[in-house]
């Protein structure tokens, strides 16, 4: 069966087509598949926006869709930047925007003692037919006071995953796929199917 990632992010797909490469006979980013599509994510929760994303590409290219809507929730933060983790800074140069989104979160928590936080991924499956499969997936941890390591993307380098000593962008491709939200996500998402 082919499926669609239904993103443009180069290290979302990469992920999640190393933990799903023995699932699907074929899978293939919108990019991969000529799909020059954009979704409005206004949704009010990750799975809103993930079920939202799998459905539209479902329906444009008749082919089984998975999408997945992930972010950074972080306590003393209210949940902030929760479902605007991507824009937390605004929708700047996307080159520039993990380091920007960094920066922010770092100076909101200057002086704050709880860091803890999590990431929290939720995935969405679409078949053509409609059937719809969903599952969430979370990493719990801490911010750490200043960058570390340059694997990843995103909040990866201020993020320490609870029992660890090194960020998530100081771990391997597979370390961070056997603990990250969007593994947990995926495997929760395997079961069910």
């Amino acid at each position: 069966m082919k499926l669609i990632i239904a993103s443009n992010n180069a290290h979302k797909i990469y992920e999640i087509k190393q933990i799903l490469k023995d699932k699907f006979e074929e899978i293939l980013s919108l990019k991969d598949a000529g799909v020059d599509h954009e979704t409005v994510e206004d949704g009010l929760t990750f799975m809103d926006n993930a079920l939202k994303k799998a459905r539209e590409i479902a329906e444009i290219t008749h082919c089984a869709a998975l999408a997945d809507d992930s972010g950074l929730c972080v306590d003393a933060l209210g949940g902030d930047p929760g479902i605007y983790s991507a824009r937390f800074a605004g929708e700047s140069n996307p080159k520039l925007r993990d380091g920007a989104n960094n920066a922010l979160l770092l100076s909101r928590l200057n002086g704050v003692s709880d860091r803890s936080a999590h990431f929290t991924c939720a995935i969405a499956l679409v078949y053509p037919d409609g059937h719809e499969v969903t599952a969430e997936g979370y990493m719990q941890g801490s911010i750490i006071d200043s960058p570390r390591g340059s694997q990843g993307f995103g909040y990866d380098p201020i993020f320490l995953p609870k029992g660890y000593s090194l960020t998530v962008a100081e771990l391997s491709d597979e370390e961070k796929n056997a603990i990250s939200h969007r593994g947990n996500a995926l495997e929760n998402l395997l079961s069910k199917l």
